[in-house]
């Protein structure tokens, strides 16, 4: 049965009650020769560049191209300092310090426990199953009066696999808070992006990033897509100037090389497989789990002894072996052809002491 969400009753009174800081950028739309408005040095910068004004604070231009390329309207978007900032937003907007609850489903990406942690936020971890698929039962039992987030990472970081569709609808039409949706790595997937079902569930918020197939990690730029009245509550929180000038307009002319993209995502998918059907050559690893991220979790039989190696190789992966579900495992990003050769000639001297 489909539950009803009701925004309102979600937000913390302090935030419902807030003004936002209103900026000079804010207060003033148009053009105009003379800006006094906003103290600024009125010479100009010593990098010759024009960065002595301060940047447009909700990011109109870059968020109408990424408009359309994501085929979602720019109202429904929110720009952040990295995913990160979104994640941070969601808490202090939605829940009371020591009151409030949200649902993890282990093993998934740390910052949302994290950012709990931060904001005296409990958290109600209920793990994936054997296959790293949701535990819907787990999930329903987990939740109380007082939950008021779920979040879902798919495909998911560190195990690489999508959820199934159908659970994830189950708990979008079932639970009445936000079901957070983090799409980080959705352009390596086999599935499709569930922010075209913006419209069909108003607790839905979905998370996706410049930072892995566009290749600026550097830039820190996340997106979060909801409803408009969602997205109304990040501007609201979110400091005047979050996303500074050089992110703005590297990443508006990143945006126009699309093709380029598609190009390295085909080559990251490509040798993903080839990757991984390589992998299950070598006697030390016991699985190679199914990828729909640029990563690969693999189960080995040594997996501390296996990473020091490779970091003698100077070849860095990530250990896993501490998280739950990952016991002996190892995170291997996809990288280009050449590393990756590297990386499994590397892996051929290996030797295990056992």
């Amino acid at each position: 049965m489909t539950t009803t969400f009701d925004l309102t009753r979600l937000l913390r009174e302090n935030i419902r009650q807030l003004t936002p800081y209103s900026s000079a950028r804010d207060e003033f739309k148009g053009e105009a020769s003379v800006l006094l408005d906003a103290n600024e040095n009125a010479f100009g910068s010593p990098l010759d560049r024009h960065l002595n004004r301060y940047p447009d604070p909700l990011q109109h231009q870059l968020k109408l191209k990424l408009s359309t390329i994501k085929g979602v309207p720019a109202r429904n978007m929110f720009l952040g300092n990295g995913s990160d900032e979104a994640i941070d937003i969601l808490f202090r907007a939605f829940c009371r310090p020591g009151i409030d609850n949200v649902v993890l489903t282990p093993p998934t990406y740390g910052m949302y426990e994290v950012s709990a942690n931060i904001n005296d936020v409990a958290t109600k971890r209920v793990n994936l199953t054997t296959d790293f698929q949701l535990n819907l039962e787990g999930i329903a039992e987990a939740i109380d009066a007082n939950t008021r987030i779920i979040f879902l990472c798919s495909p998911n970081n560190p195990t690489g696999n999508s959820l199934h569709r159908e659970d994830v609808e189950t708990v979008l039409a079932n639970f009445n808070g936000l079901v957070v949706i983090d799409e980080a790595y959705i352009n390596y997937s086999r599935q499709k992006t569930f922010i075209q079902e913006l419209t069909e569930y108003s607790n839905l918020v979905v998370l996706q990033t410049l930072s892995k197939a566009w290749g600026l990690a550097a830039l820190r730029l996340g997106m979060a897509f909801a409803s408009e009245e969602i997205i109304e509550v990040f501007n609201k929180i979110k400091p005047p100037y979050n996303i500074n000038q050089v992110t703005q307009e590297l990443a508006l002319a990143a945006l126009d090389r699309v093709d380029q993209v598609n190009d390295w995502i085909k080559t990251t998918v490509a040798e993903r497989e080839k990757l991984s059907k390589n992998l299950r050559s070598f006697e030390f690893v016991t699985h190679v789990y199914p990828s729909d991220a640029n990563f690969i979790l693999v189960k080995t039989s040594d997996p501390r002894a296996l990473y020091e190696y490779l970091v003698g190789e100077s070849i860095i992966v990530r250990d896993r072996s501490k998280v739950e579900l990952c016991a002996g495992c190892l995170r291997l990003t996809v990288g280009t052809p050449a590393e990756n050769t590297l990386l499994l000639a590397a892996l051929g001297r290996f030797r295990p002491a056992n």
